[in-house]
Formats: structure tokens, C-alpha cells, sequence
């Protein structure tokens, strides 16, 4: 099979289109025949060995994918031969197969393309379980979501319309933030003119935001903290400014504000069966036409390297899906 292969931790820049043999699936593992898998800003990390999870080399990059079920392994009762999924992975995605953990291969509706399907597990997931289930976001409440127009911010702010909250969203630039006025913000700040901290504040009467969504960190981090409102909660998600921030604990604690660190992905392992009921729920709403999964950029697995490039160049908004099979 054609795979991207990381040989060095060197970043995306020395990854190679190979062939390399197909692997087999072992016990509780799935081989998905590979049609598309989607980008993210942790493929970047985990090819300089700066992600938590740090696989042995030479190995091929991708934490999502879609394709159909192409072998199973003893013990997998989930999954059939022939049956067309999404997939979380530790890594693997592109390639034109990709061993799977059983558990988090998810069934797609026959009417969802592929190349939306794996644009959908990690971004939708992250949002989803991380602000329904660990920030209690509900409805009538003020949402205010950092990076709104990349990856796992525009999920945020669907999730958080779908959910009944008043949803401010921060972006740079108006065409990125007119992705997220589509996608149903309630409200648009433009970070790169300032003052998001009094805009929050004057949106919100003087209160500040119950919830934050916060992919960013950096200088961004510390204007969220300083607008959400008493007993409000940020959910800090990542850090693609690249500036991880030092939290005065002296300002959560006079404001009695709640700080949420958020892997997703720990918890395929810590509660596997809390993403399979999000999942459940997710595919509801992307099937009753709720949430509306949005890919700016399509590549081939040979263009991987562009695929790279937009995302870190920020010129991408939504999802950067690899079509490892056209």
C-alpha cells in the first residue's frame, strides 16, 4: 500500500509517499480500507515527537479517517467486512489502510460521503463531549469560542447553537468570520483589531461569558479569563498560537472561575462508553441536517505536504481532508 511516512522527527516536511506492506489486524483491532482521512493540528506535533502520543518510527500520521471495514481481528463483534465507517487512530490515517482499534470505529449513514465522514470524529467529538459533558454548557447561556473558524472551533460553535446558547465568536479576518456567522454565531469579534476582553464584556451587559472554548491559549487566553463571568468555566483545549499560558490562580479564585484541562482523546480509554453515546448523538444532529460538517480543502495522499501547509498557514477554514483514493 501507499502510505506518508514519517521516518524523522522533522516535521511534515520529510514525510514520503511510500509503499510499505499492508498490516494485519491483531485481537479487538479493524483494517479500514482507507478513503479519506482529515487533518489536524496535533499531525503536526506528533512529527516533531511533541504530541502525547509518540509512535515509533518510521510511522504514517493521521488521527481520523473513513473508509470501509476491509478485515477484522479475534473478538471484534462491533464491525463487519464490508461495513462503511469513521475511525479515531492513534495514527496511521494517511495511508491506504489503517488498523483501527475496534472501539473507536463508529458506523456512517450510507448518504454521508466519506470525505465528510472523516472530517467529522476528532473536531466533532472534542466539542461535542467537551462542552456538553464536561463544561455543562446549556441552553440560555453565553458561549464565547476562540479559533471559531478552524477545525474544532466551527464544530463549537454548531454544538453550542445546537445546544441553545448564545454563541460569541472570535476569528481573524471577515471571511473567516463570516464561516462562523453561517454556521450559526450569534455574534463576530475580529481578535486581530483588539479589545476582544471589553467586546465579550459589552456583549454580554457587563457580565461576561458562562462558557469558553479556548484552542488558542497565548494572549487570547488571557482576555477569556478576564471576560467570563463569576463561576463561569473555560475550557482550555489546545494551543495553536503556540504560547501555552500560566494561569493566575488568584483570578479563578476571586471570580470563582473553573478551569477544565481537556484531552479528548484520553477518553477513548478513560470512558469509552461516554464517546459512543456522544458520537450517537452527534450522528442525530449531522443527520437531521443540525450540524453541518465544513471541508474548505481537499487533497491527494501525494499532495500531503500542501495538506500540511494550509492548515499551519492558517488558510483553511473548517477541515483539511487527504482523499487517499478518489
Amino acid at each position: 500500500m501507499k502510505a506518508a511516512l514519517c521516518t524523522s522527527l522533522d516535521g511534515y516536511q520529510s514525510l514520503e509517499i511510500v509503499d510499505i506492506a499492508i498490516p494485519e489486524p491483531g485481537a479487538g483491532q479493524v483494517l479500514i480500507r482507507v478513503q479519506a482521512s482529515a487533518l489536524n493540528f496535533a499531525d503536526s506535533l506528533i512529527v516533531k515527537g511533541k504530541y502525547q502520543v509518540k509512535p515509533p518510527l518510521p510511522f504514517s500520521p493521521g488521527l481520523e479517517c473513513a473508509g470501509v471495514v476491509e478485515a477484522i481481528g479475534a473478538d471484534v463483534e462491533n464491525c463487519k467486512v464490508g461495513q462503511r465507517v469513521m475511525a479515531v487512530l492513534d495514527w496511521g490515517g494517511f495511508a491506504e489502510y489503517a488498523l483501527a482499534t475496534a472501539s473507536d470505529v463508529y458506523p456512517i449513514a450510507d448518504n454521508l460521503d466519506f470525505t465528510t465522514a472523516a472530517a467529522i470524529p476528532v473536531a466533532y467529538g472534542t466539542s461535542h463531549h467537551g462542552l456538553v459533558m464536561k463544561a455543562g454548557l446549556k441552553a440560555g447561556e453565553t458561549l464565547v469560542v476562540h479559533g471559531a473558524a478552524g477545525g474544532v472551533g466551527l464544530t463549537a460553535v454548531e454544538i453550542g447553537k445546537r445546544v441553545g446558547a448564545t454563541v460569541i465568536a472570535t476569528a481573524g479576518g471577515p471571511e473567516k468570520l463570516a464561516i462562523c456567522k453561517e454556521h450559526g454565531a450569534d455574534h463576530l469579534i475580529d481578535y486581530r483589531e483588539g479589545g476582544v476582553r471589553e467586546k465579550i464584556k459589552e456583549l454580554t451587559g457587563g457580565l461576561g461569558a458562562h462558557v469558553a472554548y479556548d484552542p488558542v491559549g497565548g494572549d487570547l487566553f488571557t482576555e477569556t479569563l478576564r471576560s467570563t463571568r463569576q463561576d463561569g468555566r473555560i475550557l482550555v483545549v489546545g494551543f495553536a498560537s503556540g504560547d501555552i499560558p500560566q494561569i493566575p490562580a488568584n483570578i479563578m479564585m476571586v471570580k470563582n472561575i473553573t478551569c477544565i484541562g481537556y484531552h479528548w482523546g484520553a477518553y477513548r480509554s478513560l470512558d469509552p462508553d461516554a464517546l459512543r453515546a456522544s458520537f450517537s448523538e452527534l450522528m442525530d444532529w449531522i443527520e437531521d441536517g443540525s450540524l453541518k460538517p465544513h471541508v474548505s480543502l481537499t487533497f491527494n495522499l501525494d499532495q500531503v505536504k500542501e495538506a500540511y501547509e494550509a492548515l499551519l498557514s492558517r488558510k483553511s477554514t473548517g477541515k483539511v481532508v487527504v482523499q487517499i483514493r478518489s
